[in-house]
């Protein structure tokens, strides 16, 4: 898929990334925080935002997947894909959230199912803090009403890959993120 279009450029990300993660410093000055990275499109945002943050901080991880007849990828592409809202837990944290600053870090924030299901599972854990960081809203696909409170960029509805996002298990590790074409 040689026909990839860049939307945002690494050096555009990078910048966005490191202002992120000053606004996180400020807002959480001299306490400490624990990133919640979504499995696994989140994992390059949550590396590159962790060392932009100056506070003392841990990770953990969490694991969910949404049902639904899929698609085939290019089925996906041409026409899209809704789940049917039913998400499913795959891998819990590991550590305590009570008390703590959490920060869920996500890739996307899309139709809303899957934030909002993490949010309620997430308070069910009694954190003293609960925010959203997403790397990429895309406010028209939205089908619950969800904001994020770190928001890295707003972007149309595209089918996007790379920093992390997937088509098919492939282009995670493309430094920009770009738009595959709906053929």
């Amino acid at each position: 898929m040689s026909d990839l279009k860049v939307l945002i450029r690494h050096d555009e990300i990078a910048k966005r990334v490191a202002e992120l993660g000053a606004q996180i410093t400020h807002d959480f000055a001299g306490q400490s925080i624990i990133f919640v990275g979504v499995l696994k499109g989140a994992a390059i945002f949550l590396s590159d935002l962790a060392r932009q943050v100056k506070l003392d901080a841990t990770f953990d991880f969490i694991g969910v997947s949404s049902y639904g007849n899929r698609p085939s990828p290019k089925q996906e592409l041409k026409s899209g894909w809704d789940s049917t809202g039913e998400v499913k837990l795959t891998k819990d944290v590991d550590q305590s959230m009570k008390d703590k600053n959490v920060i869920v870090v996500e890739d996307i924030l899309d139709t809303g199912l899957t934030l909002t299901f993490l949010k309620k599972l997430l308070l069910a854990h009694q954190p003293r803090n609960l925010k959203i960081a997403a790397l990429l809203d895309k406010p028209s696909r939205r089908k619950l009403p969800l904001e994020g409170d770190y928001v890295g960029f707003k972007i149309p509805d595209e089918f996007v890959v790379g920093y992390g996002l997937d088509y098919a298990e492939r282009y995670r590790n493309l430094a920009d993120i770009c738009v595959v074409p709906r053929q």
